[in-house]
């Protein structure tokens, strides 16, 4: 009974490990291949060139430039939505009216595709009649249109604002969860012992929050690392690459210069990344559960 139960098992577990490694595991080690290869994506002959395409790497401007755009973009996109889900939450948490309901208008942006938050912000960026340049008009009383998404001193900018609105409900709702495991007794006796908000806040509240602070952070470390679908339709990583990130200069070199081998070596180089974020994220969760588990 027991080994027909196993085999069963087996059974059930060959369709999602056949698909995972399908869609995962093979295109993975594909990348991994072709970043020793000059392979242009189409050709069935390709040479096998070792280390070279890493090396280029050292020498690619544009690879430096999208790489410290990626920090920029992490960064922000870490610190942003967490703090601002943050305040929601405890603004949200401290009872006030229509509570629920500002909730959901701050939740709902997360239900949006990218495309559809890419193509929403394009129309509020945009420099004619665009929602942001009116409101500033209005505001001067003159005609200070803006070309945010058109201008490299600004475009990255004005991305990461787009991708923090949609994110921020997602950090909200977790904050929301962790505010939930705090004993209303222990804020009332700091509000005896005399505590302002903020000192309760500050003291209290954020210290006991540390693990919803985590999962929110891997998140949006995650999060970030996927940024592509925004950049692509509201900048294209432009203009003169001012917002291409690796992922963004990636698909150029892959699937525009045609230059699959070299494109690989980028992703390898982003999996690479990814892959010890993750590594100090489960690590910092160890630390976390040991203190508060």
């Amino acid at each position: 009974m027991e080994r027909e139960t196993g085999v069963w098992r087996l059974v059930f577990l060959a369709l999602p490990l056949g698909v995972f490694t399908l869609l995962v595991i093979w295109p993975l080690a594909s990348s991994f291949y072709y970043s020793f290869t000059n392979w242009n994506g189409f050709s069935a002959e390709y040479d096998y060139v070792g280390f070279e395409n890493f090396a280029k790497l050292w020498t690619d401007k544009l690879f430096f430039n999208a790489a410290v755009n990626t920090v920029i973009w992490m960064v922000a996109a870490i610190l942003l939505p967490t703090l601002l889900g943050l305040v929601l939450a405890l603004l949200i948490d401290s009872r006030i009216p229509g509570g629920s309901v500002f909730k959901s208008i701050f939740y709902f942006p997360i239900c949006l595709s990218a495309v559809v938050v890419g193509q929403i912000w394009i129309w509020i960026y945009q420099p004619d009649w665009g929602l942001l340049n009116t409101a500033v008009n209005a505001a001067v009383g003159s005609d200070l249109s803006f070309a945010w998404l058109a201008k490299p001193g600004t475009a990255l900018g004005s991305v990461i604002v787009a991708w923090s609105w949609q994110q921020t409900g997602l950090s909200m709702v977790i904050y929301l969860a962790g505010l939930t495991s705090i004993s209303e007794d222990l804020l009332e006796v700091c509000e005896i012992e005399g505590a302002s908000i903020w000192q309760r806040i500050r003291i209290v509240v954020i210290p006991l929050l540390t693990p919803a602070t985590v999962v929110v952070v891997a998140l949006s470390v995650i999060n970030s690392l996927k940024g592509f679908e925004i950049l692509y339709i509201m900048t294209g990583g432009g203009p003169f690459n001012s917002s291409d990130t690796l992922a963004m200069h990636m698909y150029n070199e892959s699937f525009k210069k045609y230059l699959m081998g070299y494109g690989s070596a980028i992703s390898v180089v982003l999996f690479l990344v990814a892959l010890t974020i993750i590594g100090i994220y489960f690590r910092e969760l160890k630390k976390v559960d040991e203190i508060y588990g």
